[in-house]
């Protein structure tokens, strides 16, 4: 027994000495930092569920507000968050080149759809991106504005139910948005607001959903990658891959027997499939090209819902904003006799501040993430930093700090005024990312969350209510910025 005791004590002290021998990179490197501790290094706050990355680093980058730079341990290995604004510049769009890798480690093995274009390393994003750019064009965008117009009938339809009543804007706008990118993506009606247990929002709700599963394999996939190498199969989600893998190559085989072409995302696949010596040397195997939907629904549907939500939010605490929102609405329907047109929702200057200034206080993504792939040294300092390390960048942080927006905590649109947005260094709005490896479908999110807000108000109004969550409580197990209580409002029809 004593012997066992003692080679236990042995491997303790170890396991000990493993994890603390690498704590004084960032210290000898003269880098700033809070102070690491057994066992998960600075971002313990992280997996106990204080926090998420977003409101971590925004944590960070306040304390730290003075420094460049500042070093952290996710467990015993250093990444380097980014507080300069001209240095995140070289970091993704000067020295891009240099920073092509996310960083999101692929587990494909027991996340099917994980090899899809946002978790992609260098190689093979370059090639997609470039194949896939195509879909997210303007001109594609107003080819495709009839199915949006579409949907916004059916969200109307919807909304008149709870006249004069309360109701979770969040889950309104997520069940319009899934029926968009359901159209759109897949040219299938996924009648998320028509059925209360469409298909496709369930799908949709089982991506987010903050179970044991998700939340475990986030963590260990994240954290104890080697860990999660091994033990990875026991949080699959096989009714999640087996759904978006054979409703892609069901629907691509439908088309192409039945000679059907949308001119959309799917046929956008089918091409390449068809030719694939046009991606060069990657294998288009039906999990690559159904990653790559499920990454459009998944993004598409929940970031936008949520930005719906939230400017909507903002429109019930703020009546003077939503006054001038909902006139600039009125006279250009007025002058396009009461129907959408893609000029007229680009016309709608006001509504386009009112959506960025909701971006600005509420990214979706409150947080990038790059990985170097040489040795770099940044610009005006003696650090070098070695390939593969992990650099983060505090979205919130940047886009709450009041050197840059005064007030940050008051909703004005105003900020995003030309004269403004010009006299602002352009990283400190960030909700899209910046430079090649930012959000290709940024221009559809836009389009889709302007209609879902402009056809809630063109007809109703919206006011706080009893249940509305004046404090805006993030939910700290979520991966993306969103509302712990939802979003409850009254809404009533317009006089």
């Amino acid at each position: 027994m004593w012997l066992e005791l003692g080679l236990l004590i042995i491997l303790l002290v170890i396991y000990y000495f493993y994890f603390i021998n690498n704590w004084d990179y960032w210290s000898s490197q003269d880098v700033v930092g809070p102070k690491p501790s057994i066992p998960f290094g600075t971002v313990g706050d992280i997996v106990i569920g204080k926090h998420n990355l977003g409101t971590y680093l925004q944590e960070i980058y306040t304390i730290y507000k003075k420094s460049k730079l500042v070093g952290v341990y996710r467990l015993r290995k250093p990444i380097l968050i980014m507080n300069d604004l001209d240095l995140i510049k070289d970091v993704l769009i000067k020295d891009f080149s240099k920073f092509a890798d996310r960083g999101r480690e692929i587990h494909d093995k027991h996340e099917a759809l994980a090899v899809n274009l946002f978790n992609l390393e260098p190689q093979r994003w370059r090639l997609l991106r470039s194949k896939l750019s195509p879909m997210f064009t303007s001109v594609k965008l107003k080819d495709m504005f009839y199915l949006l117009v579409q949907c916004a009938d059916q969200i109307e339809t919807y909304v008149d139910k709870f006249e004069n009543g309360l109701v979770d804007m969040h889950e309104i706008a997520t069940r319009f948005t899934t029926d968009v990118i359901g159209v759109c993506a897949f040219g299938l009606q996924a009648n998320a607001l028509a059925e209360e247990d469409s298909l496709f929002r369930k799908m949709g709700k089982r991506i987010f959903e903050l179970n044991i599963r998700n939340v475990g394999r986030a963590t260990l996939g994240s954290f104890l990658p080697e860990l999660y190498k091994v033990v990875g199969y026991f949080f699959r989600d096989s009714v999640l891959d087996n759904f978006f893998i054979g409703i892609t190559k069901d629907t691509m085989d439908y088309r192409r027997k039945n000679g059907i072409n949308r001119h959309d995302f799917v046929d956008l696949l089918i091409a390449l499939k068809d030719e694939p010596s046009k991606v060069g040397e990657i294998e288009l195997t039906d999990k690559l090209l159904a990653a790559q939907l499920f990454v459009f629904f998944a993004a598409g549907f929940e970031t936008s819902s949520t930005t719906i939500g939230n400017a909507l939010y903002e429109m019930a605490l703020n009546h003077s904003v939503q006054e001038e929102l909902r006139q600039e609405i009125k006279d250009e329907l007025i002058r396009t006799d009461g129907k959408f047109t893609y000029e007229g929702v680009k016309n709608m200057k006001y509504l386009d501040k009112v959506i960025k200034e909701t971006l600005r206080k509420y990214p979706p993504l409150p947080f990038l993430t790059r990985r170097s792939m040489e040795p770099y040294t940044f610009t005006g300092t003696n650090l070098t930093i070695p390939a593969k390390t992990d650099v983060w960048i505090p979205i919130l942080g940047i886009q709450r700090d009041p050197e840059y927006y005064p007030n940050p905590s008051v909703f004005d649109p105003e900020r995003f005024s030309e004269e403004q947005v010009k006299s602002r260094h352009d990283m400190t709005f960030l909700s899209f990312g910046d430079g090649p490896r930012n959000c290709i479908g940024t221009r559809f999110g836009l389009m889709q969350t302007k209609i879902g807000v402009i056809t809630v108000l063109r007809n109703h109004t919206v006011d706080i209510c009893d249940k509305t969550d004046h404090n805006y409580e993030v939910d700290h197990r979520a991966f993306l910025l969103v509302p712990k209580n939802g979003i409850f409002l009254n809404i009533n029809r317009a006089v």
